[in-house]
């Protein structure tokens, strides 16, 4: 059986980008500061709507209701108007007023049902939280099956069902599954890919909490569907009920949920892995969402989530034996502090000499890295790279730094 099995969980992120567009501020009406455009307002056809929204001023709407957000391809989802207490609490979980949703429920018939004002005050978050969810349930539980079934003699072949790739393969999917569950927040899946998108794409900031947030708990709850799916197996496996070990114990299970590093590695290996893993992704990551690099063939759009399960699979091929590539806060720290509440004890977070910190830490050194590295080697488009000192020079007037940003990120229809 393959070592790996016994102490990695692969995975990861993505920056799907945002499929929606907001309205901006209306200059026509004196009399208010904002103009929302009621549901009746909005023509229902797609030719109708593309006119409609030039004639409105909504940002990034193309032929086709296609446009740009964050560097990312999205489908314009339509202008929509949110009722004040719902854009209220958006504005409070650092969200844009207006929800991105197809059909307004707020001036519909059942407007003052509960389910329609969460699901509009919530929807990024919750799209974050179902495709980290995805993800790990396709990922922990690839490394679930592999493990707890090595030796099965009655598993097709004779020796379990499944081997190393066979996690590759399942968190690639579940990445790119992922990406589809949350394409209306961006589907970001990660911390510190989110956190490089606020440094290098205008991402508002204030957006980030609520989306780590659900990301964090996205993770621990994928985690602990795979826990209570295979809880018998994990028994057996152990040696009995509440037994729980954690590696590099002979009979470990906890390595099915979080990464811990092979014991020979030092920490600076541990932490290079994880450093260099997550600057590949995030530098490759950027490269299929600029669209001035596309050459003959574009893998943005709806080729992007295959093209990141092929970043996720090449990642764990390549780069995968020392810690398990977690490359993810979420992914890793979700499910270790799941393994921890249903018994596996401290030692999550003691064992390889604490090395839970690594994919905490690592991945946004890393990701931070690449998305530097991207722009300063190829990127045209507007980074704070691509400014006087590469940004640097902006940072000696902060108060004017901010307030350039804020105006951009309302001219781009992102706040």
């Amino acid at each position: 059986m393959d070592n790996r099995a016994h102490t990695s969980s692969v995975d990861h992120l993505s920056l799907g980008g945002e499929k929606w567009v907001d309205a901006k501020e209306d200059h026509h009406d004196s009399n208010a500061l904002h103009h929302f455009p009621t549901h009746d307002d909005v023509p229902q056809g797609k030719v109708q709507h593309h006119e409609y929204a030039q004639r409105e001023g909504l940002p990034g709407v193309e032929q086709g209701d296609r446009g740009v957000a964050n560097g990312a391809d999205f489908h314009a989802a339509g202008a929509t108007t949110t009722s004040h207490h719902v854009g209220r609490t958006r504005q409070f979980l650092g969200l844009h007023p207006q929800a991105p949703i197809e059909k307004e429920h707020d001036a519909g018939e059942h407007a003052d049902l509960l389910l329609p004002r969460v699901r509009g005050a919530l929807k990024e978050p919750l799209a974050e939280f179902f495709g980290v969810m995805i993800l790990v349930l396709f990922g922990d539980g690839s490394v679930a099956q592999v493990l707890l079934s090595a030796g099965v003699t009655t598993a097709p072949g004779g020796n379990g069902y499944g081997d190393y790739q066979s996690i590759n393969w399942g968190w690639g999917l579940g990445v790119m599954l992922g990406i589809y569950v949350a394409g209306d927040s961006g589907a970001y899946l990660n911390p510190a890919i989110l956190f490089t998108n606020c440094v290098l794409r205008k991402l508002p900031w204030r957006r980030l909490p609520a989306y780590f947030v659900a990301q964090l708990l996205g993770g621990f709850v994928g985690a602990g569907i795979v826990y209570a799916n295979y809880i018998g197996q994990i028994n057996s496996f152990e040696g009995g009920p509440g037994l729980r070990t954690v590696p590099p114990a002979p009979n470990a299970t906890a390595g099915i949920f979080c990464t811990y590093p092979l014991a020979e590695v030092t920490k600076v290996s541990q932490f290079f892995s994880e450093f260099i893993a997550s600057a590949i992704l995030m530098f490759v990551i950027f490269a299929l969402k600029d669209d001035s690099n596309k050459g003959t063939f574009s893998a943005s759009g709806s080729w992007f989530p295959l093209a990141l399960f092929f970043l996720i699979f090449g990642l764990g091929a390549c780069f995968g034996s020392n810690t398990g590539y977690a490359i993810n806060l979420a992914r890793d720290f979700g499910p270790r502090l799941m393994s921890y509440a249903v018994g596996y004890g401290s030692e999550v977070w003691s064992a390889g000499g604490y090395y839970f910190w690594i994919p905490m830490v690592a991945p946004f050194c890393g990701c931070l890295f690449g998305g530097i590295m991207y722009d300063l080697a190829i990127y045209t488009g507007p980074t704070p790279i691509n400014t006087p000192w590469m940004g640097l020079k902006e940072l000696l007037k902060p108060h004017e730094l901010i307030g350039d940003r804020v105006q951009a990120q309302k001219n781009d229809g992102l706040v």
